[in-house]
């Protein structure tokens, strides 16, 4: 049985200002009605399968659980990782779970920010690689380039890999090629030289393998890996779906690729090349070349009027864009910061985001309307002594029982119906009905009702900051985590 082990990491810099570090691009919808964590779930429906293992931050647990639990999608369970240690301890941690539950799966190792245009393709490619994984193998998948793109690794096929047709035993057919090489990303020209020989890929970061053959070569090249996740797998806490390891054992990991780890180490890798209309949406130049556009070359969404605009990007989120005599330009408009650049130095996005960091803004962090696992607020307006939010609140669920030290809230239902803790009192507040809660006194705001709750809340004080949070009792696991934004 194939195991599909969705990697949900993410910086949140490459697509700012929509991705941001609290809410990176995996949990974007660029195209359709779902995010390119839903879409990497549902191509797998192709592929006969297990339902799949995620492994993501802790900061982003709630938004993979969301995203799966709109969608009616199932998991194997969800890790989290206490630290970012890349992709080979990832992988480890996911094949050393699925092995300590007795099973020894095909682990499909995929990346949840990639776009597949062609899913029929990827499932065929898949279906191939399945019995080179059987055999012991460790299969990368290599994307057939269709231009000598130097932002991507390469890999060089060898001897090519032949079984025996279904149809005919005296027939054979490639159905992929041993790894000769894995090749940095090259400079231009000789990207150009990979492309025109046709013996090389891109390097799609996608892999499928047994989880016991790749423990066995990561014993074997990469031991401290191997031993820093076997350990902190031995202090495992299970929350729902959430997996929880130890987070002093797994620091003391070593922060490497599967690649650098195991694939260019062992005698084992093969690829098998897949022509499927993929790309991993490294910038917004990137997600322009991959979308539907327009006659005049315009990947638009949302709501845009162009005039005389050619070969651009426009996405609009919160307010009308227009544009007028433009060309070859990328402009992206949120609640709170818009960017407008050139086509070629949408790289540069990385530097704006290092900028904010140094300024201490948090527009690099997380947006104006943040998501929680209770619902979500948009913070529509602040000052020297006060905030104003927006606050929904889900039917059924509660915010922590919580106090604060520095800041008064003022809260007034709009819509629904708030059940709420003051201190020693308990209200029931309905449409237009208000509340106030002193400095320090403790709290709770929770939504009895079957529809969502809608309120405003005022906050006004000395320091306004999310980390002023004292909770006392949390559905959601919060007690001793602190997040920016949290509530």
């Amino acid at each position: 049985m194939i195991l599909p082990v969705i990697m949900a990491g993410g910086s949140g810099s490459r697509l700012w200002p929509l991705s941001r570090q609290q809410f990176p691009k995996q949990f974007l919808t660029l195209f359709g009605h779902d995010s390119m964590l839903q879409n990497t779930a549902n191509r797998l429906q192709g592929v006969e399968h297990a339902p799949a293992m995620v492994i993501c931050n802790e900061a982003h647990r709630f938004a993979v659980a969301e995203q799966f639990r709109v969608n009616n999608i199932a998991n194997s369970g969800i890790i989290l990782e206490p630290v970012g240690r890349n992709t080979a301890p990832a992988i480890a941690l996911a094949a050393l779970t699925a092995l300590s539950r007795g099973d020894d799966p095909l682990l499909l190792v995929l990346a949840a920010d990639h776009v597949i245009k062609d899913e029929a393709a990827f499932c065929r490619s898949v279906a191939q690689a399945t019995d080179l994984a059987l055999q012991n193998k460790l299969v990368t998948f290599g994307i057939v380039p269709t231009a000598p793109e130097t932002g991507y690794g390469y890999i060089k096929r060898g001897q090519a890999l032949a079984v025996s047709s279904a149809d005919a035993d005296s027939q054979s057919a490639d159905i992929g090629f041993e790894v000769a090489e894995f090749v940095e990303k090259p400079q231009l020209a000789t990207a150009k030289q990979y492309v025109e020989s046709g013996q090389y890929y891109w390097n799609s970061g996608m892999f499928l393998f047994k989880a016991s053959r790749y423990i066995e070569e990561l014993a074997r090249f990469s031991p401290d890996i191997l031993a820093a996740c076997e350990n902190a797998l031995k202090q495992t806490h299970y929350d729902a779906d959430f997996i929880r390891i130890d987070q002093t054992i797994f620091e003391t990991c070593p922060d490497d690729s599967i690649d650098y780890a195991v694939m260019e180490k062992t005698d084992q890798a093969v690829v098998v090349p897949m022509d499927c209309g993929w790309s991993d949406v490294g910038s917004w130049s990137a997600l322009w070349e991959v979308s539907d556009k327009d006659e005049y070359g315009n990947a638009c969404r949302g709501d845009v009027i162009n005039i005389n605009t050619r070969n651009s990007l426009v996405h609009a989120t919160d307010k009308l864009v227009t544009t007028i005599g433009l060309d070859d330009v990328v402009i992206v408009e949120t609640k709170d910061a818009i960017l407008v650049a050139k086509q070629s130095e949408v790289q540069q996005v990385k530097q704006i985001v290092e900028q904010l960091k140094d300024e201490n803004r948090s527009e690099w962090q997380h947006h104006r309307e943040v998501y929680r696992p209770w619902g979500k607020y948009d913070s529509i307006d602040n000052g020297g002594r006060f905030q104003v939010k927006r606050i929904t609140v889900k039917p059924g669920a509660k915010l922590s029982v919580q106090m604060h030290h520095h800041r008064a809230e003022h809260w007034i239902v709009v819509s629904g119906t708030a059940k709420v803790t003051n201190g020693d009192k308990e209200i029931l507040l309905t449409e237009n009905q208000s509340t106030y809660i002193p400095v320090g006194v403790i709290h709770a705001l929770e939504n009895p009702g079957k529809l969502p709750l809608e309120l405003i809340e005022v906050q006004s004080g000395s320091y306004l900051g999310e980390d002023d949070i004292v909770r006392f009792e949390d559905r959601y696991g919060r007690i001793d985590i602190k997040e920016p934004g949290s509530c």
